[in-house]
């Protein structure tokens, strides 16, 4: 007769020696492969065969881990890694009622159905699988194991009564660390094993129990897969675990499947109850103990044989029909639902053209969730990963498996961190065992598995800091046995209890000591809050009766209390209303916690209240009802942008506004400078560090405020300070403005301007031959408002649009007198913007007048000459300017104009070095002007028609008067009447308007 392969499977329940039987047939064969259904156990069946018959014949295969010797005989692997592909003598799977499983079901089924041994094949699991193999395979042949061991329920037990050498069941990574930390403080330590772990520190865990280091093992459910222990009892923490769908339940299939660890070979073993888990039934403990559960009636199946010619077909082959009842189509598996999510991605489905990419694509989506984070960080994760495939040519560039292994080698941090890092290196160890995504597949993998190893090693040391700790002081006997414990507060914040250092009280906020052992901290928790506790609720009631004046605000955005920081600056409220929360405090009573913090809330916005009323001021005006609409729209824009604009972004809406809209915002505080409009008072130091705090640390802040020392005008743009570090808004709230090599105070840069303008005034009345652009020299006076040197300053002018140029012989004419002061020259920073809006012969007349030029680069608006600006080292801001005074009073424009005259200003000469160790001064050859720029015609201007406004409107009339909506408050004439224009003409010696001649 012609040799029949064997084909059987070994059921039975735990501790029947079922896996110790197959591996034992395997080596017995030419070759073989067995199939498990965890890593850790793949990894401990591995290195017990590679031990026995040598590492060259044995290969271990997982989906992140490879050991393929070139002429390895035997493969140890995870289910799912198993080489489908190849033939082997013998083939076995072991747990093969996991073929019932939602989430691997399928991959254990498509074994079972498709993969054979040439010689033999054997399928290991529980006895509840016997009807769905006899129907799947129907020339299956059964042999059925008894339990070496009894197995016996000892019923519940508190922690600190469990047997030594017990294992406890959990099934969540809180759980298990919350009863670690329980088992450490009652019992000393124990050791942790979760199926997150990496083989190596599972492995490492696991050996501190084996070899007795320690008494007791907290898992999750992976021991119940074949996991061997070496335990008497197992002691369930929970009797219900959530599966990835729902909270539910154990099956007494799983609960039997996991205590079954207790008792090995012919030893007895018991398991119960422990903790808060309630007591088993007697229903559920008799099925355990007499191994009665009931049969499965399906397997979950996918279909494996998948066409990968086109997306659709991929999709449509995935959910063909199931061929026969005991088969059930998975639902929700992570692997499709990436897909649909991938195909939904236009990136993805739109450059898909050929079935490699097909393929390619569905390999991707294998790729597991080792984060178990959400399905959308998953796909991101996998899009990342197919975006590189494609861009290398369907492989993973060394740059990017490079920056993603180095991204995760870090060993220092807490145990959940280092979890959270070795769940991520498993993708890159992952990815690197597919070998035809990488270029140096032997250098990524052993780059991944080395930085696995490292994490794993750190992990294990942390859990032990973190779990076991075999110290037994007479302290810590001391806090066991309940004994009182002196326990005292220092000066200086320092808390002892019985002589030791175990923290600081800072503020209000605890901090245990960092050179003392985690077990002595708990330990000693009780004993600190003793004497922490009251000094808490002493502070808290001090902090709540105590004035405003004894809190502080730092520069972090923390309120202080006596040098200690007590509450912040909260991300929440607003810069009227800002909130704030308390720093610790936690020790103390919550009633007083909520007045302290009510009391520095009302701190706080008492500091609004003081120094922010300009704010307030803008905020009023729009409720006025006698403000024009544009005066309450632009203050509703300058509140908006906490009270400055830069006149390079809202031009249109500077110019829009007419001079009785200016006159309401100047009564307010509002100054219209050159470069910015802004408010003077908020530039004073504490409004403007107030003000950037509370942006810069309250609701949507970046937590980077600009705060330079107080009464500085102009820093320079480097170091800590330099203006490409901070938000742009951030320069401005603090009242500054970064100006190339300079960072310059609004009002500063405003009168650099007016220098600039009587430099120009200055240089035309000497000048040999009339400059074709007003030009002008650097001048002492500028450096020194500036505080700059020289190269600074030419930094300053250049980003302000200047260009300097050099000439040959000096400009000026050769025998010019000194003069003392130089002509009225009016600060036209505040001046109209668009002169040519006035009619064409008196805006002429006005311009074409000596001194009258307005400084290129600067947008001239309405007058302000008359208003006071800072001095260049004062810590104030200008004060608001007073209403301008009727340009056609000629006595006072009079006085006004003396009280313009300003000294001459001095030309800065550099000078040099001799070889004789003197120096002499260099006259200065450098001028600046602006560079020409193309002409076109003045927007609104129509030959032919001069009534005729912007885009060829006509001029419907007067406009609206005081408190009517819409446009400007007066006609052209009226506004010429209080134009500065007006002032200008009356101080050229016109004296009358034409409302003066009617």
């Amino acid at each position: 007769m012609a040799f029949q392969p064997i084909l059987k499977a070994i059921l039975g329940p735990t501790n029947t020696g079922k896996t110790h039987y197959a591996v034992e047939r395997m080596l017995g064969r030419s070759s073989g492969v067995i199939g498990l259904p965890l890593r850790l156990l793949a990894r401990e069946v591995y290195d017990r065969i590679a031990d026995r018959i040598g590492a060259a014949q044995v290969a271990l295969v997982t989906g992140e881990e490879k050991i393929i010797p070139p002429r390895a005989r035997y493969f140890v692997c995870t289910v799912e890694a198993m080489p489908v592909e190849r033939r082997f003598a013998f083939v076995a799977v072991d747990e093969v009622q996991l073929i019932a499983n939602h989430e691997r079901g399928h991959i254990f089924t498509d074994r079972v159905l498709n993969m054979r041994g040439q010689e033999e094949t054997l399928f290991l699991g529980a006895d509840t699988a016997r009807d769905v193999l006899r129907t799947l395979v129907p020339d299956i042949t059964f042999d059925r194991r008894e339990r070496f061991s009894e197995l016996s329920y000892a019923g519940p037990t508190k922690l600190n009564r469990l047997p030594k050498r017990s294992v406890i069941v959990a099934f969540s990574a809180k759980e298990v660390y919350a009863l670690a930390e329980a088992i450490r403080r009652l019992r000393g330590g124990a050791a942790v094993v979760m199926g997150g772990l990496s083989p190596r520190t599972r492995n490492a865990q696991a050996e501190l129990f084996q070899s007795g280091e320690v008494d007791f093992l907290v898992a999750t459910d992976a021991v119940g897969m074949g996991l061997n222990l070496d335990t008497n009892h197992v002691a369930f923490a929970s009797l219900s675990k959530y599966d990835g769908r729902r909270r539910r339940y154990l099956t007494p299939m799983e609960a039997a499947q996991i205590a079954g660890r207790a008792g090995r070979f012919r030893q007895n073993g018991t398991f119960g109850t422990t903790g808060d888990c309630p007591e088993m039934e007697d229903g559920l403990v008799e099925r355990i103990v007499g191994h009665q559960f009931e049969m499965l009636n399906y397997a979950e199946w996918r279909n494996s044989a998948l066409d990968f010619s086109t997306l659709d077909r991929l999709v449509e082959t995935l959910h063909a029909p199931r061929p026969t009842k005991r088969l059930r189509r998975i639902k929700g598996a992570e692997d499709e639902l990436s897909l649909e999510r991938m195909m939904a991605i236009p990136e993805v489905a739109d450059g898909i053209k050929v079935p490699a990419q097909v393929r390619q694509l569905w390999d991707v989506c294998q790729v597991p969730d080792f984060r178990n984070l959400t399905i959308d960080a998953h796909v991101r994760l996998l899009q990342d990963i197919y975006r590189t495939l494609r861009k290398g040519g369907g492989r993973l560039s060394d740059n990017f498996m490079a920056a993603k292994i180095a991204r995760v080698d870090d060993m220092t941090g807490s145990v959940d961190v280092l979890s959270a890092r070795l769940a991520n290196i498993r993708t890159w160890t992952y990815c690197a065992a597919k070998s035809s995504w990488m270029f140096d597949p032997e250098h990524w993998a052993q780059e991944a598995r080395t930085v696995e190893d490292r994490l794993s090693d750190a992990l294990h040391e942390g859990l032990i800091a973190r779990f076991v700790d075999r110290r037994t002081s007479m302290l810590l006997k001391g806090i066991g046995s309940g004994a009182d414990m002196d326990a005292s507060i220092k000066d200086d914040g320092s808390v002892f209890v019985d002589g030791h250092l175990i923290g600081r009280l800072d503020g209000l906020q605890f901090t245990r000591d960092a050179n003392a052992t985690d077990l002595e901290a708990k330990a000693l928790e009780a004993a600190a809050v003793k004497a922490v506790a009251p000094e808490v609720d002493r502070r808290l009631t001090s902090l709540s009766s105590g004035q405003h004046a004894i809190f502080t605000l730092s520069d972090a955005g923390t309120i202080l209390w006596g040098g200690m920081s007590v509450g912040r600056i909260a991300k929440s409220g607003s810069v009227f209303s800002p909130d704030v929360e308390v720093i610790g405090g936690e020790l103390g009573n919550p009633t007083l916690r909520q007045m302290a913090e009510d009391r520095m809330r009302q701190f706080l916005r008492a500091e609004v209240e003081t120094h922010l009323q300009p704010l307030k001021k803008l905020k009023e005006l729009q409720d006025k009802p006698d403000v024009l609409p544009g005066a309450k729209g632009f203050a509703f824009t300058l509140l908006e942008h906490h009270g400055a604009l830069d006149r390079r972004q809202h031009g249109k809406l500077v110019r829009d506004l007419g001079q009785e809209e200016r006159r309401d915002l100047r009564a307010v505080g509002v100054q219209f400078g050159q470069y910015n409009v802004f408010m003077p008072d908020l530039m004073k130091p504490k409004p403007a560090r107030l003000l950037s705090l509370l942006n810069a640390y309250g609701a949507g802040g970046d937590r980077k405020p600009f705060i330079p020392f107080a009464g500085v005008t102009s820093i320079p743009n480097d170091g800590d300070l330099k203006s490409d570090d901070y938000a742009p808004e951030a320069l401005s709230l603090a009242g500054y403005r970064a100006v190339g090599p300079r960072i310059v105070r609004f009002d500063i840069l405003n009168r650099l301007a007016t220098q600039i303008r009587d430099a120009q005034s200055q240089f035309e009345r000497i000048a040999s031959d009339k400059p074709k652009r007003p030009t002008f020299q650097i001048m002492s006076e500028m450096l020194a408002l500036l505080g700059a040197s020289l190269d600074e300053t030419r930094g300053v002018l250049s980003a302000l649009g200047f260009k300097p140029f050099t000439a040959d012989a000096p400009l000026e004419k050769p025998a010019q007198e000194p003069t003392d002061v130089v002509a009225d020259t009016p600060d036209t920073s505040d001046t109209p913007a668009e002169p040519a809006s006035l009619p064409a012969a008196q805006a002429d007349e006005i311009v074409s007048s000596p001194g009258n030029a307005p400084a290129p680069g600067v947008v001239p608006d309405d007058a302000t000459a008359s208003e006071p600006t800072l001095s260049g080292t004062s810590d104030a801001a200008t004060d608001p300017a007073p209403t301008a005074p009727n340009p056609l009073d000629a006595t006072k424009l009079s006085k006004r104009a003396r009280d313009r005259q300003r000294a001459a200003l001095t030309v800065y000469v550099p000078r040099e070095q001799l070889e004789d160790g003197t120096s002499r001064d260099v006259p200065s050859l450098e001028y600046w002007s602006l560079p020409a720029r193309s002409t076109r015609p003045q927007r609104g201007a129509h030959k032919g028609n001069p009534h005729k406004g912007r885009k060829g409107q006509k001029n419907k009339g007067p406009r609206p008067q005081r408190g009517a909506s819409g446009g400007k408050s007066a006609a052209s004439a009226k506004s010429l009447e209080n134009s500065p224009f007006a002032a200008l003409a009356a101080l050229k010696g016109t004296g009358k308007t034409e409302d003066d001649k009617s």
